[in-house]
């Protein structure tokens, strides 16, 4: 009982934590320390940066120890001292500089949330389960930055990072308590599930690169959905937040479903599914007319999405042998993808089509990145624990 409450609430703190902070980054740099236009692109570029660098290091020095609880004790450390700097520093070079000192690192918590999971025995069914109360915080962890930010300015938002740190502090320290005690009594730890997939390290580098194509999809569809809504169909802007409020509240219960379907159906078949589940619906993007249609489509979406981020965490926890390092792989494709999904959105403007044209673009992609994500796996075959050491996560 008391992991299936500690691992839960550790999940939905986390993705709290930084539901909070990532959509209120942009407004905190320009309030607190008037940031133009052009400084926040460039200091979004350097954290991001600086949180690719963290995302494979972290994970890859907890996997050589054995122990992903006190790395996350330390990323909840490191985000309420994130909080007094941000709260403390009064000028944008010394912000950029907790931003990448503290920031950065501190973001790894999540990954290593998952890297614990793996590493005490949980599959992918487990693992998506978990993924769908991460998604649930990224419900509503805006809805809350934007209340705190109305009430009380966009300052309110770093005590409540701070409260959210602490917090994760608190159920950090409890799984390691509860870790103590289990070793104490003399009670085995389950290690990695024997779901092994043997694939070369170059195998693993086409899975990687089939999903940053999926993401940059996915991350497209965020950042063009307003200009869409407003230039191409003529609605009010208020209809791309509901199109994308549907889309992320739809996206729970599918991981939930997904995490039941999982432990029938392969990974491979479930990426599939993705892909022709996600070509449909950026087609029909490319064809809505309306906001019935433009909502009711979300519903592909969030499926879409769904296999991606549970099915796909999942995934890369099984062809790469080290916990840490898949978790932290995986999350740089979704930050590579970010970056891809510029010039898509870029070319949806400048084409006679309109911003249509950008859905037909990740179509593509979508199709393209299932294809690379099929061919790695095609001659890959289950390997027992003891031979994913010399897969393409062992050394």
């Amino acid at each position: 009982m008391e992991r299936r409450l500690l691992v839960p609430g550790s999940a939905l703190l986390w993705g709290l934590q930084f539901a909070v902070l990532v959509p209120s980054l942009a407004l905190l740099l320009v309030a607190l320390y008037g940031a133009t236009p052009a400084q926040v692109g460039w200091v979004l570029a350097v954290y991001n940066g600086a949180g690719f660098v963290a995302a494979l290091v972290v994970p890859a020095l907890a996997d050589r120890r054995g122990d992903y609880l006190a790395p996350m004790l330390g990323c909840a450390v490191l985000t309420l001292l994130l909080a007094a700097a941000l709260w403390a520093v009064t000028s944008l070079p010394l912000a950029v500089v907790a931003l990448v000192v503290l920031g950065a690192p501190a973001g790894v918590g999540v990954s290593l949330l998952f890297a614990h999971l793996r590493s005490e025995g949980a599959g992918t069914p487990q693992v998506t389960r978990v993924r769908a109360l991460v998604s649930f915080a990224w419900v509503a962890g805006p809805p809350l930055a934007a209340f705190l930010i109305a009430g009380a300015g966009e300052r309110a938002v770093l005590p409540a990072l701070a409260v959210l740190a602490v917090l994760n502090g608190l159920t950090t320290a409890a799984l390691v308590a509860r870790r103590r005690r289990r070793l104490a009594e003399g009670v085995p730890t389950a290690g990695a599930p024997d779901d092994a997939i043997a694939v070369s390290r170059g195998g693993v580098l086409v899975v990687a690169l089939g999903f940053v194509l999926l993401q940059s999809a996915n991350a497209t569809v965020v950042s063009v959905m307003a200009l869409f809504t407003t230039r191409d169909l003529g609605l009010d802007v208020v209809w791309s937040g509901v199109a994308l409020g549907v889309a992320a509240a739809a996206e729970v219960p599918a991981l939930l479903l997904l995490g039941r379907v999982g432990r029938r159906s392969s990974d491979l078949a479930l990426v599939v599914s993705d892909s022709a589940v996600g070509v449909l619906y950026f087609l029909l993007m490319a064809v809505v007319t309306g906001p019935v249609g433009l909502v009711s489509v979300q519903l592909l979406n969030a499926w879409s999405f769904a296999v991606i981020a549970g099915t796909g965490l999942g995934l890369f926890q099984r062809v790469v042998a080290r916990p840490g390092l898949a978790s932290g792989l995986y999350a740089n494709t979704r930050r590579l993808g970010g970056v891809v999904s510029g010039p898509v959105v870029g070319l949806g403007g400048a084409t006679t089509w309109g911003y249509g044209a950008a859905f037909l673009v990740c179509a593509g992609l979508t199709a393209l990145g299932v294809l690379l994500v099929a061919l790695a796996l095609r001659t890959a075959s289950p390997s027992s624990a003891a031979g994913a050491g010399v897969t393409a996560g062992g050394r």
